[in-house]
C-alpha cells in the first residue's frame, strides 16, 4: 500500500461497503467474507462469443441469441460478476451514487475476468464506453472510465479514453425490450480522432478491449464494435464488470 493510503486508513479505517464491518483486504473496501458471497460469473460452459453461461455443459458453445437474434458485432465478451444480490446493490452504488472508492475491489474482479476469457497480449488498447451528455452532466462522472483505467494498469495496456462518444438521439435501454434495444443503438456511437489514430497504430491481429459496467443483451456492446470494426479494427472484446442474471 502507498504511505497515503497508510495514513488515510489510520486516520478514516476502511468499512466494508456490504456488512459495514473492518476491512482485512489492504486498500480495498471489501471485507473476505463479503466477498466470498459475491455471485461471480461462472468460468466455463459459456457462450464463446457472448460469455453466457450454461449450468452444466463444459467448454464453450454458442447460444441460440447470438445465433439467431443479435449476431454481435463483437468476437467475445465476459463478465466478472452476476447483477444480483450484493454485486447489484455495489454495482448500482458505484454507477449511481459516487462510490468510485469501489474501483480497486471492481479491477480485482474485471482483471480476473480478463485474464481468464482473453489473451492479454493480443489487446492493443482498452476503450472505455462513453457516457451520454445527460449522463455525465447528472452523474459528474463516467464510471466507466474509471473502470477501463483501473483495469488497463492491472494488465498493462493503455487506455484510449475518448477512442468513441455518443452521437445522435437514443432513449434509455433499461426501459426497452431486447428486439427495441438492438434498434435503439444503431448509429449511436461514433470513433474519434484519438480513437482513429489508436486504430491505425494497432498491429494486424491486435484486438480492442471494451469496459462496460453492465450488460444485459449486449447490443450496446455489439453496436460498439460494429463502429469499431467499420473504423479498421480487426478484433473487438469486450469486458463488463456485471451480467444480468434474465438476459
Amino acid at each position: 500500500m502507498r504511505l497515503s493510503d497508510r495514513l488515510l486508513d489510520f486516520l478514516w479505517p476502511r468499512k466494508c461497503a456490504v456488512c459495514g464491518g473492518a476491512v482485512d483486504r489492504p486498500g480495498r473496501h471489501l471485507c473476505c467474507d463479503c466477498l466470498m458471497r459475491l455471485p461471480f460469473a461462472p468460468t466455463d460452459g459459456l457462450c464463446r462469443k457472448c460469455g453466457r453461461d450454461a449450468p452444466g455443459l463444459n467448454g464453450e458453445f454458442l447460444c441460440s441469441y447470438c445465433a439467431d437474434e443479435l449476431k454481435p458485432a463483437f468476437d467475445r465478451a465476459g463478465s466478472a460478476l452476476r447483477f444480483e444480490g450484493e454485486a447489484r446493490e455495489l454495482v448500482n452504488a458505484f454507477k449511481f451514487c459516487g462510490a468510485l472508492y469501489l474501483r480497486r475491489d471492481f479491477a480485482d474482479f474485471l482483471e480476473a475476468a480478463t485474464r481468464s476469457r482473453f489473451r492479454i497480449g493480443e489487446i492493443a488498447f482498452v476503450a472505455p464506453m462513453p457516457s451520454s451528455l445527460v449522463n455525465r452532466f447528472y452523474r459528474g462522472y463516467n464510471q466507466c472510465r474509471y473502470l477501463a483505467d483501473a483495469l488497463a494498469e492491472r494488465i498493462g495496456v493503455r487506455t484510449v479514453p475518448g477512442a468513441l462518444r455518443r452521437v445522435g438521439n437514443f432513449r434509455k435501454q433499461s426501459t426497452l425490450r431486447a428486439a427495441e434495444r438492438r434498434q435503439n443503438v444503431k448509429g449511436t456511437f461514433a470513433v474519434t480522432r484519438s480513437g482513429a489514430r489508436a486504430l491505425a497504430a494497432a498491429g494486424k491481429g491486435k484486438a480492442v478491449l471494451v469496459v462496460d459496467d453492465i450488460m444485459t443483451t449486449g447490443s450496446t456492446l455489439s453496436e460498439c464494435a460494429r463502429t469499431l470494426k467499420a473504423a479498421g479494427a480487426g478484433k473487438v472484446w469486450c469486458v463488463t464488470l456485471a451480467r444480468t442474471v434474465s438476459s
